[in-house]
C-alpha cells in the first residue's frame, strides 16, 4: 500500500495545496484523487499568481473577459472560479461519500480585506453565490478583525476555511468564532451543519527561527506549535459546549495543517507530513511534498494527544529567547502582507495581459 493511502486510512485527509489549469486539463488532479488519496484542494493568491503569470493557459479567457471591460479583480475571480468549480466537481464524489466531511476546495477573499470585517462578509457571500458549489470553502483570515466575519459567515450558512492561523491561541479564537456562529444558528432554528476547517501554518515558524536557536532545536518549533494546537482541538471536541452543538446536528471544525512543505534543504522533504499524522485532521500539501511523500514517505506514530513533549520543546525555545506569542502575531501579520503582495502582483499581471491581448485583437 502506498504511503498516501496508508495515511488516509489512518484517518487524515490529504489535500493538495495547488491549482492550475494544466492540473485539470491534463488529468493530473484526477490521478492524484484516484491514486494518491487526495480528497480536497486549497488555493491562495500566491498559487494563482504563479499559475496565471507563468502560463498562457488563461490567456484565452483573459482576452474574452478583457473585451467586457472587467476589472482585474473581476477577471481573477472568474478565472479562479472556473478552475475551482471544475475541481469541486472532481471531488464531489468524495463530498457525497463522506456526507460533506471531506471533498472540499477553497477560494480566498481578497487579502486586502483581512482587516475589514464587513467587506469580508460581503465578499464571502458573493463568492459563495457565484461558485454555487456545495463543496466550496471561502477562505477568511483568522485575524482579530476577521473573527467577526467568520462568525457572521458561519451564521449565514457559508462554509469557511479559516486561514493564516499560527498558534494555539489564534486557533482557539477562530474555533470559538465558528462555534458562536453555529450556536446562533441553533437558537434561530437553522440547520447547524455548516462545514469549516481551521488552517494552522507550520513551516513558517521554522523559517523565522532558523539560525537563531541551538542546532538541536532546528525545524522543531512548527511541529511543537502544531502539537499544542492539536491538544486544544481534542479538548474542544470533548467539551460539553461542542457536544451540545453536535447533539443538535453541528459539525466539528476540523484542524488543518497548512504550509507543510519543508523549507530547509537539509531536512527531510516529508518532515511535516510524517510528524503531523493525526486522525480527523487535514494536511494540505504543496505538489512537490505530495509527490515526495507518495514516492518515499513513511507513516510513523500518530501525534501525541497530551502535548507533553511539545511543552518541553516550547520551553527550550523560550529559554533560547524566542517569544512564541509575539512571533505568532508577527507571522500572522507577515502572512497577510505576503498574500497582499501576491494579490497586487496578480492584479498587475492580469491588467498587463488584458491590455496586451486587447491590443493584439
Amino acid at each position: 500500500m502506498n504511503p498516501t493511502k496508508t495515511l488516509n486510512n489512518l484517518g487524515q485527509s490529504l489535500w493538495l495545496d495547488n491549482i492550475t489549469r494544466d492540473l485539470l486539463n491534463s488529468g493530473t488532479l484526477q490521478r492524484y484523487i484516484n491514486e494518491w488519496s487526495i480528497t480536497g484542494l486549497t488555493s491562495n493568491p500566491t498559487i494563482f499568481d504563479l499559475a496565471i503569470s507563468k502560463s498562457a493557459d488563461y490567456d484565452g479567457d483573459i482576452a474574452k473577459l478583457a473585451s467586457r471591460t472587467k476589472t482585474a479583480e473581476d477577471t481573477f475571480f472568474e478565472l479562479a472560479l472556473a478552475d475551482l468549480t471544475r475541481a469541486a466537481d472532481l471531488l464531489h464524489p468524495v463530498f457525497t461519500r463522506t456526507d460533506g466531511v471531506d471533498g472540499w476546495v477553497s477560494l480566498e477573499v481578497s487579502p486586502l480585506l483581512a482587516y475589514d470585517a464587513q467587506r469580508t462578509i460581503a465578499a464571502a457571500r458573493d463568492l459563495n453565490r457565484r461558485g454555487a458549489k456545495p463543496n466550496l470553502f471561502i477562505k477568511i483570515p483568522g485575524t482579530k478583525e476577521g473573527l467577526p466575519a467568520i462568525e457572521e459567515a458561519i451564521f449565514a450558512g457559508l462554509p469557511i476555511n479559516v486561514t493564516l492561523l499560527f498558534s494555539r491561541e489564534q486557533y482557539v479564537a477562530a474555533a470559538e468564532a465558528y462555534l458562536r456562529g453555529i450556536e446562533r444558528r441553533i437558537e434561530a432554528g437553522l440547520n447547524p451543519a455548516v462545514g469549516s476547517v481551521a488552517s494552522l501554518f507550520i513551516s513558517r515558524w521554522d523559517v523565522a527561527t532558523a539560525g537563531k536557536v541551538p542546532a538541536e532545536l532546528a525545524n522543531r518549533l512548527g511541529i511543537a506549535v502544531a502539537q499544542r494546537a492539536y491538544k486544544a482541538y481534542l479538548a474542544l471536541l470533548s467539551s460539553p459546549r461542542f457536544q451540545r452543538v453536535a447533539n443538535f446536528g453541528g459539525r466539528a471544525q476540523r484542524l488543518l495543517w497548512a504550509s507543510t512543505g519543508t523549507k530547509d534543504p537539509k531536512a527531510s522533504d516529508t518532515l511535516y507530513v510524517k510528524a503531523l499524522a493525526a486522525p480527523f485532521t487535514v494536511n494540505t500539501m504543496p505538489e512537490g511534498t505530495l509527490k515526495a511523500f507518495a514516492q518515499h514517505g513513511e507513516v510513523g506514530a500518530t501525534l501525541a494527544a497530551d502535548g507533553e513533549d511539545c511543552e518541553q520543546t516550547l520551553a527550550a525555545f523560550a529559554k533560547a529567547g524566542i517569544d512564541i506569542d509575539a512571533l505568532a502575531q508577527q507571522l500572522q501579520e507577515e502572512g497577510a502582507a505576503s498574500f497582499n503582495k501576491s494579490w497586487k502582483d496578480l492584479m498587475a499581471c492580469i491588467e498587463s495581459k488584458s491590455s496586451a491581448l486587447r491590443k493584439a485583437s
